[in-house]
């Protein structure tokens, strides 16, 4: 082999599964480690039993699969990823296949020891080696039956792990875990559950469970939503890595905030709901999938249901473990599976109003031990490490006079992660574990606490500067905003509390980009923003009025004719239903994202002009008729149609240009999300459609017909976009939560500027090209800020109002994404999320400070005075 090639790693030294995989991490290493996304690309595809064309190294599957130590890869995932490897090396194609033959008899060898025929006569295959564990039962318990592979299934398989993964890494910021154990509760529900468990062993203590119904409980920063995490990582493996067991109904652990339940929702619908909102189903999938109970519901955060502190009986907590208690499994004759969390203060309320998840196995996760904190120390700072010399100060700490005290402060990960954060800025761990003298260790160990959090933010500041253009972020600033947003948060529960069906997102600890705008004051908000929309809905009719010609100034002085009275009459219309929409209390910014190649973006606009040109000629020769030919003739009806049309249809096909498989609203889903919007767009397409009419002065005949088929064309022109933009595709990325506010505006835009080409071909009948074409653009830009934005429109109005008073940067959106980078905000889903609850419990100012009550007056649309 020649120095420009020297060997990859040889394959057949491996002695284990564990080794094998470890080989392939060195062959990843070896190649100059590839980002997932450059090995997904590399690795090609493949098609799937049911003849879907996927990935065949998709990255959540890559990323697994090079965790894993307890079995072998599949053989296509281990030849796809060789190969992979092989050509980001740029080795020698003609030596691939001899590599390949390397890793494919360095596979079967450690395969055939465990290929024998179990009793059942059933042939073990070599891509599920060894006993299957417990954690593949806990996906298949309760449901079983002779199914062939699911796509959905798979889908949201997929897409779960993303979110998992991502998730994970945003909390902990790598892979390794705090050791966290969990154990039976002191009143204990079971007696045959095992103590001193820790995260690693979950999945399988859940694949033990019958019924499969578990309540975590643990204190504030215990770790409840890692070991939720791990516990769906855990589950979904099998069937990432080896496809689950075939034959088999597959059950796909889903994690769900419960803070976003709704007080008086069924619980089915709403899941179902979860599953097309978060992850991209089709709705028909999720109601299915739920229905033949093939989802696992985790709801995370039980106690985030009701305010804290408590004001009563938690009654919408109370009223979820109602739902989930009538929820069975697909015979309907035992308890479904589910798996809740909670805090320890939340349960005992609710088990003081004799509230509980019936047939449940409860858990509760165990304080770190002092063995346990320093062996995290070790792992974390190892010897060399900057920080290794104060591992034995915090040790002095915790074994020193005052050791209970720092014990108790310092006995949850979550505080823990406090604490090494603070040191690794420069802190002294002496002072920061300092324990004030007092009889009662609890209260110096909530001392060292708020110490510790009052240390965060400006440790978590100056170990991520900011790398963008602009000046750094100072603490003081950093510390402002976010109190800022944990106020408006507080004013979030509040509102919800109040509301029987509040917006999606609109939760206690959600902060949605486009939920934001009422920190700018939401009358003061809506007000301006009612205003601007009015504004650009005027400007949209005059550029289309002084456009089109058809009347001169002095003509509505005079009596109005029925071609006046009718444009007069639409224009006001459509003014008045953009207004009222731009009024609207919470418009929403949806949609997902597709993952389209250019070239098949490319094809779809092609083939979308080939297909609109013929009926872009229908419509034009559709008008030469109505209008006798005293305005265009034969050659500009065909021309200007083909040319319109094609626009149309390359609009269109760009955008719903989507992978094999993609999931897409159907015409009554459309019609129901927005029936207000697409009324404004028949009333627009009627509009451009009179000029030539008015012109040649035609009857009340032809105007009604003109009327009534260009409301009708646009109308389903509005049906058609709306589908087109709003899918999925299969290999969506999960959109990032402030996606679906950025394609609002380019929607938006995109829909004014599709009916600016319409007027345009209208305008440049009898006026100039340049007239034509500004009136058009004008009309265009305003008609999409106007109609097709309102989202964004109310939420940047909203923003630069909170700018201007201080109370947010004036680039919240790259703010918020460094915020996640310092570990003192995470992504979760399409929202953003304080790092810890007791992280936004510590900034929120309280009730009776200057500061909350200012902006939660703003926030009441009241003036600060009137309080």
């Amino acid at each position: 082999m020649t120095a420009d090639h020297p060997c990859p790693p040889d394959p057949t030294e491996a002695g284990s599964a564990a080794d094998f995989v470890r080989s392939l991490v060195r062959l990843k290493q070896w190649a100059g480690e590839p980002s997932l996304s450059r090995l997904r690309s590399l690795g090609g595809q493949t098609v799937t039993s049911d003849g879907v064309t996927i990935d065949a190294l998709p990255k959540s599957t890559t990323s697994h699969v090079l965790r894993q130590t307890d079995r072998l890869p599949r053989w296509d995932f281990v030849k796809a990823f060789v190969t992979a490897c092989l050509r980001y090396r740029d080795y020698p194609a003609e030596l691939i296949p001899g590599e390949l033959e390397r890793w494919r008899a360095a596979r079967t060898a450690l395969a055939e020891p465990d290929t024998r025929t179990p009793s059942g006569g059933e042939r073990r295959t070599s891509s599920a080696v060894g006993p299957e564990p417990p954690a593949v039962a806990a996906g298949i318990a309760e449901t079983t039956g002779p199914l062939g592979p699911d796509p959905a299934v798979d889908l949201l398989a997929r897409r779960v792990a993303r979110e998992e993964d991502r998730a994970r890494k945003g909390l902990l910021g790598g892979y390794s875990i705090a050791p966290v154990s969990f154990g039976p509760h002191a009143d204990l529900i079971r007696h045959d559950v095992g103590t001193g468990a820790d995260l690693h062993a979950i999945g399988e203590f859940f694949g033990g469970l019958h019924p499969q119904r578990l309540l975590v409980v643990g204190e504030s920063g215990a770790g409840k939503t890692v070991l939720a995490i791990e516990l769906v990582l855990q589950l979904l493996e099998p069937l990432l890595t080896t496809g689950g067991r075939p034959g088999h109904r597959q059950m796909v652990p889903v994690r769900l905030n419960a803070a976003r339940w709704t007080l008086g929702s069924p619980f089915e619908p709403w899941l179902a709901e979860q599953l097309v909102q978060d992850f991209g189903l089709a709705a028909k999938d999720a109601d299915r999938l739920v229905r033949d109970r093939q989802v696992l519901p985790v709801l995370d955060g039980l106690d985030e249901l009701d305010p804290e502190p408590s004001m009563g009986t938690p009654r919408r907590a109370i009223g979820l473990l109602t739902e989930l208690n009538r929820y069975s499994d697909l015979s309907g004759r035992r308890p479904g599976a589910v798996v809740v969390t909670c805090r320890a203060g939340r349960y005992t309320e609710l088990a003081e109003a004799r509230s509980g998840l019936d047939n449940a196995t409860r858990i509760h996760l165990h304080d770190l031990t002092i063995e346990q904190i320093n062996a995290y120390l070790r792992t974390r700072w190892p010897d060399g490490h900057s920080c290794d010399t104060h591992r034995d100060g915090i040790h002095a700490a915790l074994s020193g006079p005052s050791g209970t005290a720092v014990h108790t402060a310092l006995a949850t990960p979550w505080r823990l992660l406090l604490t090494v954060t603070a040191v690794e800025s420069g802190a002294d761990p002496a002072e920061l574990l300092d324990a004030d003298p007092d009889p009662d260790p609890r209260v110096a160990a909530a001392r060292i606490a708020r110490r510790l959090l009052d240390a965060y933010v400006p440790a978590a500041t100056e170990l991520t500067p900011r790398t963008a253009h602009g000046a750094p972020y100072r603490p003081e600033q950093v510390r402002s905003w976010l109190e800022n947003l944990a106020s408006h948060l507080r004013w979030q529960a509040a509102h919800t509390a109040e509301t029987d069906r509040p917006p999606p997102g609109l939760t206690p600890i959600d902060i949605v980009p486009h939920l934001l705008w009422p920190i700018g004051g939401r009358r003061r908000v809506r007000a301006l923003h009612g205003l601007c929309c009015a504004i650009f809905a005027v400007i949209a009719m005059l550029a289309f009025w002084a456009g089109s010609a058809a009347d001169r100034p002095g003509d509505l002085r005079d009596s109005l004719d029925l071609g006046e009275g009718l444009t007069l009459a639409l224009m006001g219309s459509w003014v008045a239903i953009a207004t009222g929409l731009s009024l609207s209390p919470w418009p929403a910014a949806a949609g997902g994202r597709t993952n389209v190649p250019r070239r098949r973006r490319v094809i779809g606009g092609l083939l979308g002009a080939l297909a609109g040109s013929p009926i872009g000629v229908l419509c034009g020769l559709a008008g030469l008729v109505l209008t006798g030919g005293g305005v265009f003739g034969p050659g500009f009806a065909i021309a200007a149609g083909a040319a319109g049309g094609s626009v149309f249809g390359a609009v269109i096909g760009l955008t719903a240009a989507a992978r094999r498989g993609a999931e897409r609203m159907t015409v009554s889903e459309a019609v129901r999300a927005e029936p207000v919007t697409l009324l404004g767009f028949g009333l627009c397409g009627a509009l451009t459609g009179l000029p030539p009419l008015r012109l040649v002065g035609a009857g009340p005949v032809a105007l009604a017909a003109e009327v009534m088929g260009a409301f009708t064309l646009a109308f389903a022109l509005g049906i058609v976009f709306k589908i087109a933009t709003g899918g999925w595709s299969k290999d969506a990325e999960l959109a990032h939560p402030r996606e679906a506010l950025h394609r609002n505006p380019l929607i938006g835009v995109a829909f004014g500027l599709i009916g600016g080409v319409a007027a345009f071909l209208v305008f440049v009948m009898h006026q100039g090209v340049l007239t034509s074409l500004a009136c058009a653009v004008v009309g265009g830009v305003t008609f999409g800020l106007a109609f097709g934005a309102i989202a964004w429109s109310r939420t940047m109005i909203g923003l630069i109002i909170a700018a201007a008073r201080g109370v947010l940067p004036l680039r919240l959106w790259t703010f918020l994404d460094w915020a996640c980078e310092a570990r003192l905000l995470r992504v979760s889903g399409a929202t953003y999320q304080f790092r810890h609850r007791e992280l936004q419990d510590f900034l929120t100012p309280s009730e009776g400070d200057s500061r909350y009550l200012g902006l939660s007056s703003e926030l009441a649309g009241q003036p600060l005075e009137g309080r």
